[in-house]
């Protein structure tokens, strides 16, 4: 059996594991874009092409939150909780409250066993990463905000944050739009965020970079002045669009990856059933024409003065290698300075150990190297 061969079964097995997808009617999401002074009778296809259109036009004013100064932080037991409005309301006020967990960084390194006391996951995290030749060295304010995969559960990456601000980068875990505390009751998955719905999927992944800004301009007022991203999977996606309009982001880590973003719906493992969804009423073409707005393609030309980490998986079937091998490609032609690292699993088992480990380290070590103090 080829080392292929093994990943590929594991994959299978693991996405099997997950019995509760829903395959949605397919709907163009009217409903979810402005009026734009088209006949009653114009073609659905028509009038969310000529909106996007219109969004790539002008992407800075489709990516920019207004200002706001209603945040909340309030202690928690695991990361103290941050709140606050999102700047783009939906028709579910659940999801309308942005919520984020923050672990600000070690200043210094703590003994093994009164860490173990205070915190058993974080000691673990320290124990790995003064192993890994990490740790916290320089005291300067640096934070990371941290986007999870789609459909992760509150704790997802809780174990990274924490390693991230024992190395001396505070994290801020974002819950993404539909999940965790903003997941209305008639959902048992994040299914508006990626799904057959066109427009909806379009603003609810720019809420999401919407969000993301607010919680930048957070710490900023916090004082941090070194700010990196990261992101996984979709939010890998969603870190890069946030990047290319930010900037007080310095450096981006993004944990999977594809040029763009119908691709990856298409033809991924995970999004089989969105697929399904999506087939008879549009084709490829026209879905990727749609999507534009919320593809890494469109932008790599803006990340030309920030540090990037590329990370894919060589047997990953839910971004498909040659996909991530295309994205690195494009960086590679549009001279746009970056890092590459080939992760040998596949998307599922990048979450198991001890892939898992050697992923965390590569993004640490990325993280903590690009917002170092300039000397």
């Amino acid at each position: 059996m080829t080392l292929q061969t093994f990943f590929h079964r594991w994959e299978r097995r693991l996405a099997s594991a997950t019995n509760d997808r829903v395959v949605r009617p397919f709907d163009w999401g009217l409903d979810w874009i402005p009026q734009n002074g088209h006949r009653p009778d114009a073609a659905a296809a028509d009038v969310v092409g000529d909106w996007v259109a219109q969004v790539m036009d002008d992407t800075d004013a489709f990516f920019t939150p207004e200002p706001t100064t209603d945040y909340t932080l309030s202690p928690a037991v695991d990361g103290n909780l941050l709140t606050f409005p999102s700047a783009f309301v939906t028709p579910h006020p659940d999801n309308n409250t942005v919520y984020c967990r923050y672990f600000p960084a070690s200043d210094a390194r703590a003994p093994a066993a009164s860490a173990r006391r205070r915190d058993p996951q974080r000691a673990d995290c320290a124990r790995w990463g003064a192993r890994a030749g990490v740790g916290p060295r320089e005291h300067v304010k640096k934070a990371v905000l941290v986007l999870p995969q789609w459909n992760s559960d509150p704790n997802g990456h809780v174990g990274l944050c924490k390693l991230l601000a024992w190395n001396g980068m505070s994290a801020l875990r974002l819950s993404l739009p539909y999940h965790d505390q903003r997941m209305p009751p008639e959902l048992h998955r994040a299914d508006y965020i990626v799904s057959a719905n066109i427009a909806r999927t379009l603003q609810v992944c720019r809420q999401a970079v919407l969000d993301a800004r607010r919680a930048i301009a957070w710490l900023a007022k916090q004082g941090y002045d070194r700010i990196g991203i990261l992101g996984t999977s979709l939010g890998s996606c969603l870190a890069l669009l946030t990047t290319a309009h930010e900037p007080l982001v310095r450096a981006e880590a993004l944990n999977h990856i594809s040029p763009h973003f119908a691709d990856v719906v298409w033809r991924g493992l995970s999004t089989r059933h969105v697929r399904e969804g999506l087939d008879g009423h549009v084709e490829l073409d026209l879905l990727r024409a749609l999507w534009k707005p919320i593809s890494p393609h469109w932008y790599l030309g803006r990340l030309r003065d920030r540090k990037t980490l590329l990370v894919y998986a060589r047997y990953d079937l839910t971004f498909p290698v040659d996909l991530s091998e295309d994205l690195v490609r494009a960086f590679r032609d549009l001279d746009v300075p970056h890092d590459v690292a080939v992760l040998r699993c596949g998307h599922y088992t990048s979450g198991k150990a001890p892939f898992k480990f050697v992923d965390g380290w590569v993004l640490t070590r990325f993280l903590r190297k690009s917002l170092k103090s300039e000397v």
